[in-house]
């Protein structure tokens, strides 16, 4: 399956780094000398293929030098000498995760990852959207591990996290050079439980004690807005499989109560199913394309909107930020490129890839990222992530206040 945001089975992904997000990154490197924590945190999304939208055959020409097979005699030599020498309890389960977790990042990839069964497991379980934790997504950028997005309304929100946060400490233990997966595992726990946080935010260090929940988090939320209730408000937290349903009910209520306006919101929304970001493309795009996905440099197609766009023609604006990510920057991308909507915020992260899952027998799965993809107007978002049309902060003073000059500023546009 292929990945390009959070993840369905079997879809493409996508991720990077907006120029917003780069100079936080930037800043956290010098101070200290990047899907859920706890939901999705594997990766930043995925976007299934079940429909053969492209031919993801994967021969990529830089790999045809390899042997047929590795020769593990080297490795037989580390596994006889641990064997021999440590002083521990070696378990033959765990050595054989290490060695698959350590084939997958060789590749330097921070997308391509190895998961055993029980991480294959919470994967999944993570999609559905319900787990004990947090509720923020992380990624890798380097050797630190990064905040992409706190979950709104949820304990790491109300804590105060925020996006860019270098999570440096977990519960007093050095969390650098840690992969997202151990970071997840550590951070992870029974609902009612605390979790102490030491994170590096514009050069200061902060510790934030955070108090688990179960976290359910419905993908779609909507609502009118405005001072006539004429703006239909569209929030999507996650692409999961039921968003473009949900998505697409959203937009037929707003037709019929003929708003003037439309607001999307994908702010901190870190991907999903590539099939729910172009089904729910499809709610203004009719037949126009919605991204393209090369290999090698090599097209492998395009994968156009499905018509029946009920937004089509209705004022639109799209509000992102620097935890917009994959599948969220794929809509955006599309309906910005097509000329349907502005869009408002900041950078977004810039997820410019895509995996795909493959399932073993024994219930493991590696996600490895098979092609990058394109705007329509063949842009490659990848570290640089998509520019908003209007440009406008979202300050920690605003967070404090409960205020939004975000979508204040979209509702600004549409009432014009």
């Amino acid at each position: 399956m292929n990945e390009i945001g959070r993840g369905d089975m079997y879809q493409p992904q996508i991720g990077g780094s907006g120029n917003g997000a780069k100079k936080s990154r930037a800043a956290i490197t010098v101070a200290t000398g990047f899907l859920f924590v706890v939901a999705l945190s594997f990766g930043l999304g995925y976007v299934a293929n079940d429909e053969g939208w492209f031919a993801t055959t994967n021969n990529v020409a830089s790999n045809s030098q390899l042997p047929e097979d590795l020769n593990y005699e080297s490795v037989e030599d580390v596994y006889d000498e641990l064997k021999k020498s440590y002083d521990g309890t070696l378990s033959e389960a765990e050595l054989l995760d290490g060695l698959k977790k350590g084939l997958a990042n060789a590749s330097g990839d921070d997308y391509t990852v190895y998961f055993n069964q029980s991480e294959t497991t919470q994967f999944y379980s993570d999609l559905n959207g319900s787990f004990e934790g947090i509720g923020a997504e992380l990624g890798n950028e380097g050797d630190l591990v990064i905040v992409v997005a706190p979950i709104k309304g949820f304990p790491a929100e109300k804590a105060g996290l925020r996006p860019q946060d270098a999570i440096i400490e977990i519960d007093g233990e050095d969390s650098i050079g840690i992969s997202v997966e151990e970071a997840v595992s550590r951070i992870r726990g029974e609902a009612g439980t605390d979790v102490t946080l030491t994170i590096v935010r514009s050069g200061e260090r902060v510790e934030i004690t955070i108090t688990r929940a179960t976290i359910t988090i419905p993908s779609v939320e909507y609502e009118l807005i405005g001072e006539n209730e004429d703006i239909g408000y569209l929030q999507i937290t996650r692409f999961a499989e039921d968003t473009a349903t949900l998505a697409r009910q959203a937009a037929q209520e707003f037709k019929s109560k003929n708003v003037k306006g439309v607001i999307l919101d994908v702010r901190s929304n870190s991907g999903g199913f590539v099939d729910s970001a172009i089904d729910v493309a499809s709610i203004w795009l009719n037949d126009e394309v919605v991204f393209e996905q090369r290999s090698g440099g090599t097209s492998e197609g395009v994968s156009v909107a499905r018509g029946n766009p009920v937004l089509n023609g209705v004022p639109t604006v799209v509000l992102l930020n620097e935890g917009s990510a994959s599948a969220s920057e794929i809509v955006a991308g599309a309906l910005k490129d097509n000329g349907v909507a502005q869009l408002v915020g900041k950078t977004s992260f810039g997820k410019g890839s895509v995996q795909t899952l493959r399932e073993f027998g024994d219930g493991s799965t590696l996600k490895v990222t098979i092609a990058r993809w394109f705007t329509p107007e063949g842009i490659n978002i990848d570290e640089d992530g998509i520019t908003p049309d209007i440009e406008v902060e979202f300050s920690d003073e605003d967070f404090e206040n409960e205020t939004d000059p975000q979508r204040d500023r979209a509702l600004e546009l549409l009432n014009n």
